[in-house]
């Protein structure tokens, strides 16, 4: 059996090729094709929740097939959106509900949730309404044609360039936020797309006029690159998460450990404090591991958990890959010696055997020599 390092490698190597090979199974397969030829037929929360094939495999992809069997408390989380910060899903300290709410938004986006994609849905009705408060008929012959040809070009925009280089859509897309492209600087702008609006220091964060914002929001190359124009969060993102959480899920079935690493290579460029790692049990073990802490320290005040962690480790690291893979590296190499892939032996016999006959590789002694925290 391979050891908690080298199986982590074999998967993380190539990422892609190891979710391909989960996407080829049968059951995953068939789920998949049925998730994406029905999920844009829904149109209502009780629609969504009452069709069971389709409810699991959304709640599977955000992390929450555990709580599948609790529909009353699903409907009632999406009844009630994420745009207040009280709502139900926003006040639950487990965040996967808010990111599942705001996936399938139906307090916002109504029958049109899981097709929704910002770019077209809510450009266009913006749009509408801008139409209306500058004195024109949203249905005048003018604003239908300015949308149709906006509707029909718009999925074929990949890059800021390719928008702002389209002189009509360009018009269009700032005018929903109530901008003038006559007027406005296009450095500017360029500025505002490329910046998004993940960082609160962003250009477009800083300005004084929210529908910069709303803008880099709408069309957040930033973010989503080449998908910004045509992702819908209910579609196939969805099902790429559902793909990771497969792998990890059949990692774990042979080895814990690389299950842990791989969910936390998945969520470590979305860490922003070391609270954060605290508040999910998994990446707080991972980090504890890591270090050499022991499970006990789990129960020590909160505050102090957090300060040790800094001082111990710059967490900037997690969103540079090269960084993170080290790691990574420290914490497979760890949580070897604390759980050896051989049974037969202990932590301690596992560093002078010989690797034929251990769960420790060649390999894996060497990466560890060359750690440096």
């Amino acid at each position: 059996m391979l050891n908690t390092y080298t199986s982590y490698q074999l998967i993380a190597k190539d990422i892609n090729k190891s979710i391909a090979q989960v996407e080829q199974q049968p059951t995953v397969d068939r789920d998949t094709q049925y998730y994406l030829a029905n999920i844009g037929k829904v149109t209502s929360i009780d629609d969504f929740v009452n069709n069971d094939r389709l409810f699991k495999y959304a709640m599977k992809a955000y992390g929450l097939e555990d709580m599948d069997y609790a529909k009353a408390f699903m409907v009632k989380a999406l009844k009630e959106g994420v745009s207040d910060p009280n709502s139900f899903a926003n006040k639950l300290t487990d965040k996967r509900y808010a990111q599942f709410v705001a996936a399938f938004n139906f307090a916002a986006d109504g029958t049109s949730a899981t097709v929704y994609n910002p770019t077209q849905q809510q450009v266009t009705a913006n749009y509408a309404t801008q139409a209306q408060i500058a004195g024109l008929d949203p249905n005048s012959d003018y604003v239908k044609g300015e949308t149709t040809y906006y509707l029909a070009n718009i999925t074929k925009v990949k890059s800021i360039d390719d928008l702002m280089s389209n002189d009509r859509l360009y018009t269009y897309a700032l005018a929903a936020f109530g901008l003038d492209s006559a007027t406005e600087d296009k450095d500017l702008i360029k500025s505002v797309l490329q910046g998004g609006v993940k960082d609160p220091n962003s250009v477009a964060n800083q300005q004084t006029n929210k529908a910069y914002a709303g803008l880099a929001s709408a069309f957040n190359f930033a973010q989503y690159g080449d998908t910004t124009t045509t992702r819908v969060a209910a579609q196939q993102p969805t099902v790429d998460m559902y793909l990771r959480q497969t792998l990890e899920e059949n990692a774990g079935q042979t080895n814990e450990g690389v299950r842990l690493a791989l969910y936390f290579q998945r969520k470590a460029p979305d860490i922003t404090s070391w609270y954060d790692v605290l508040a999910d049990t998994a990446l707080a073990s991972v980090v504890r591991t890591a270090l050499g802490l022991p499970d006990s320290f789990a129960t020590a005040d909160i505050d102090k958990q957090a300060q040790l962690f800094e001082q111990k480790l710059d967490i900037k690291d997690f969103t540079d890959p090269d960084k993170l893979s080290k790691f990574l590296t420290r914490f497979t190499s760890m949580y070897e010696i604390n759980n050896p892939t051989s049974t037969a032996v202990t932590s301690v016999s596992v560093l002078f055997a010989q690797p034929t006959t251990v769960g420790i590789s060649t390999d894996l002694m060497m990466a560890m020599q060359q750690l440096k925290f």
